[in-house]
């Protein structure tokens, strides 16, 4: 009997339906499917690592399982990326030029242009995307950083969060940084990780190695065959510096010659290895003005032997990083599926300056460091702490400029130093290597090449439409044959960059530059012309021996810019600008027991550059049992008053009524002993103040005022009386307090390390209403604005 017309539900289905199943054909539908025989593709980058610190780029670091890597595999001596973390991630993972993909800049602005829209926008295909569609499994592990701050919360859209932009799975951070001891907020698929004590011994590379670990396992146990897609974006090398013990110790005194000597031997480490041409000059140390190294002789032995501990604690997290990637190398050989896996190693930009020319104790505190340089006495006097989870620290710009052998600049900047990045792609079974071929490439390719090239490696066509929408075109090109071919040509010949007003230009060979003066017109481009076949180090100048030439790149710079969403250029207080709706994380908020902890940016709006008021409403509390034994002191005096003695307080109500931020900075009320305790955490140095607290109080209430040289005072009351005060305290501000808002407990890292090695998280006791924070309005003066802006350009980065 046919199907009767009204039948719509049956209009796609491939068999035939009668009324009973014995006039019925059965048919299934199924999930697209990978081809016999694809490769898995595990791709791991990393954050703020220079083109020499691994092994197969002239590095004196441990790096065994990249060695091994390399050796099988081809290396990239002239591959280039974006100069900032956020813009490289979305060129890797879309193929599409930063700014055109929407990320112009780092995912911590919102300046309200189509090319810093910082969020991956509805036409923008992702590889995960691609690759799922074509059968394969994928998962994301690390950091992220492409989604805006201001969408990081719960209540937001998740559009451009991990797993709505093509990941089966995601475990990591959406940030731009974290803790490796103390992670501010960990997300696993698109749920925050609800931890409140992180376990002895955590140590962020080793918990995301796990994570991608059991994700490989989970799929092999459940399906032999499907292909995977491992994304592993590490959080470092990004600053605050730390490194497990182990891993440190193992550099212990290797560092002590310095970055002058450094330099010197990977240098010529990179010319044995032919990673550049017989002739190459070195970049001498850089001078210029907020760039400058000192000479590491000019150094006093205390400086020597400080900087040289920053070393340690950077090359032991290296080294980490070459441990987790030989873990999931060993796993691959255990499944019989190392030679069928593409493997890519590469870095998201050059090595860092943003520890400043003597390196910092406390990362965040950089961003407040205007009108009193000694405010943190930010010269670390604790050496033994350098590198564990009490001190947030980042090394000076010395060893940035050693990162970056043999280039001029940083992270942040267009130059060499900036951009140029190590890159081995391993994969035995579709790239051999005869005996002949060195395994080194010479020609140019860019970060926007490599979704084009993993997917011609696997065979796989791009689809045109997204969600229904024509999809962005790839800017970027297979580079498939030139890893087949050492005498292959590239076929990515020219390319733009732009950040923050530095430019840049390559064609064929030529490179145009331009380093921006933060003080001078941003659309008025101070040019340098480079042939960098033959000074790949960029240290000729040739405009003016060239300047037909000069022209025509900055003409097509002109050109690509437009094309690309580069336009407009904007100054910095323009670039930081956030839209106008975002005014509502600054209303008063009423926060109950048993919020999670609020999210990082949400909570740090109530009280950046504003006098607020933090006020704890509560039952009545109960007096500990030692306030009625007749002995108590102080705590007695105030909870029983002329000598009457009180009752039914025998339990005591203790514990953390709010905390807010970590070890990298925060403060946090807390009662204890019979008192409150207000505690403030000034980027790693401690103060606090204590007060007798009296039975049956029901409101306590903290009011921070803002004061000059970015300063706030603290006073305590209790039930409207004013008790105590904690003056002079310095400013929380960018990124600082790390960790968000967490209500009767001290959450993830401890505010305070005394009372966390006493009591732990030390949850509240007592009958805790709610916590409720009432902001003032911003109050930034005049002195201050350099300090706004500087730490808006550290944060973002």
């Amino acid at each position: 009997m046919p199907v009767p017309p009204h039948a719509r539900g049956y209009a796609s289905f491939g068999g035939s339906a009668g009324r009973t199943s014995a006039e019925s054909t059965p048919d299934w539908t199924y999930p697209p499917t990978a081809s016999a025989g694809a490769p898995n593709i595990v791709v791991v980058l990393v954050d703020d690592m220079g083109y020499s610190d691994i092994g197969p780029f002239g590095s004196e670091i441990e790096t065994p399982t990249l060695d091994r890597l390399a050796a099988q595999g081809v290396r990239l001596s002239n591959y280039h990326t974006t100069p900032l973390c956020s813009p490289s991630r979305a060129a890797l993972l879309t193929g599409i030029n930063s700014h055109r993909a929407g990320f112009g800049f780092v995912a911590n602005a919102d300046p309200g242009y189509p090319g810093l829209r910082l969020e991956l926008a509805d036409d923008v295909l992702t590889l995960p995307e691609i690759l799922r569609g074509n059968g394969y499994a994928t998962y994301a592990v690390g950091k992220w950083h492409l989604v805006r701050d201001a969408t990081m919360n719960p209540s937001a859209h998740r559009d451009s969060w991990p797993t709505q932009r093509g990941f089966d799975r995601y475990y990591g951070s959406l940030e731009g940084l974290n803790s490796f001891y103390y992670p501010n907020q960990l997300v696993s698929d698109s749920s925050v990780v609800d931890v409140e004590e992180y376990p002895e011994g955590y140590y962020l590379t080793d918990d995301l190695t796990d994570r991608a670990l059991s994700y490989i396992k989970d799929l092999r146990a459940h399906d032999a065959e499907k292909p995977f897609f491992l994304y592993f974006a590490h959080v470092a090398m990004h600053g605050p510096l730390q490194a497990k013990p182990e891993d440190q110790a193992k550099y212990r005194g290797r560092y002590d010659q310095g970055w002058d000597e450094l330099r010197r031997r990977r240098f010529a480490e990179q010319l044995a290895q032919g990673l550049f041409p017989p002739g190459t000059e070195q970049k001498p140390r850089n001078t210029e003005p907020g760039y400058e190294a000192a000479e590491w002789d000019s150094l006093t032995a205390d400086e020597q032997r400080r900087y040289a501990k920053y070393m340690e604690v950077y090359a032991g997290m290296v080294d980490s990083i070459d441990q987790s990637l030989g873990r999931i190398v060993d796993l691959l050989e255990d499944l019989g599926e190392l030679d069928n896996t593409i493997i890519v190693f590469t870095s998201d930009n050059g090595g860092t300056a943003e520890g400043g020319p003597e390196g910092t104790r406390s990362y965040f505190a950089e961003f407040a460091h205007v009108d009193d340089p000694d405010w943190v006495g930010d010269v670390p006097h604790d050496e033994d702490l350098i590198g564990t989870a009490k001190l947030g620290v980042h090394y000076p710009r010395g060893w940035g400029q050693a990162s970056n052998t043999p280039f001029r600049f940083y992270k942040g900047q267009t130059f060499a130093g900036g951009v140029r990045v190590p890159l081995v792609v391993s994969w035995p079974k579709g790239l051999p290597r005869n005996g002949t071929d060195p395994g080194i490439r010479h020609e140019y390719a860019y970060v926007t090449d490599l979704a084009p090239t993993l997917l011609d490696l696997a065979g796989l066509d791009r689809p045109s439409v997204r969600n229904g929408l024509p999809a962005k075109d790839f800017d970027g090109v297979s580079a498939a044959e030139l890893l087949r071919d050492q005498a292959a040509p590239t076929r990515h010949t020219e390319q733009y960059s732009e950040m923050t007003g530095h430019r840049g230009f390559y064609r064929d060979g030529w490179k145009l530059l331009s380093l921006h003066d933060s003080d001078a017109d941003i659309d008025a481009p101070d040019w340098q012309l480079f042939d960098v076949r033959a000074d790949p180090t960029e240290l000729h100048d040739l405009s003016e021996q060239y300047p037909d030439k000069a022209a025509e790149l900055a003409a097509a710079w002109d050109e690509s810019a437009w094309a690309n969403t580069v336009f407009p250029l904007l100054t910095r207080a323009d670039l930081f600008r956030r839209r106008p709706e975002e005014a509502r994380f600054a209303a008063p908020v009423r926060l109950l027991p048993g919020t999670p902890t609020l999210e990082r940016y949400r909570s740090q709006r109530l009280i950046a550059y504003r006098d607020f008021t933090i006020t704890a409403d509560l039952t009545g509390v109960r007096q500990p049992a030692a306030a009625t034994a007749g002995d108590s002191g102080a705590a007695r005096d105030a909870a029983a008053p002329d000598g009457a003695e009180p009752t039914g307080f025998q339990l005591g109500d203790e514990g953390v009524l709010v905390a807010h931020g970590d070890p990298l900075g925060g403060y946090l009320l807390y009662i204890e002993d019979g008192e409150v305790v207000l505690g403030v955490n000034s980027y790693g140095r401690y103060a606090s103040v204590g007060v007798p607290l009296p039975v049956g109080t029901r409101e306590i209430t903290v009011r921070a005022t803002v004061e000059p040289r970015l300063r706030w005072d603290f006073t305590i009351q209790v039930d409207g009386t004013p008790l105590a005060e904690l003056t002079d305290q310095v400013q929380l501000v960018g990124m600082a307090p790390w960790t968000g808002i967490s209500v009767g407990v001290d959450a993830r890292g401890p505010v305070s390390w005394d009372l966390r090695e006493r009591r732990g998280p030390f949850r509240y006791t007592g009958a805790l209403r709610a916590i409720t924070y009432t902001p003032g309005p911003i109050q930034v003066p005049q002195r201050t604005i350099d300090a706004v802006e500087r730490e808006a350009e550290y944060a973002a980065e």
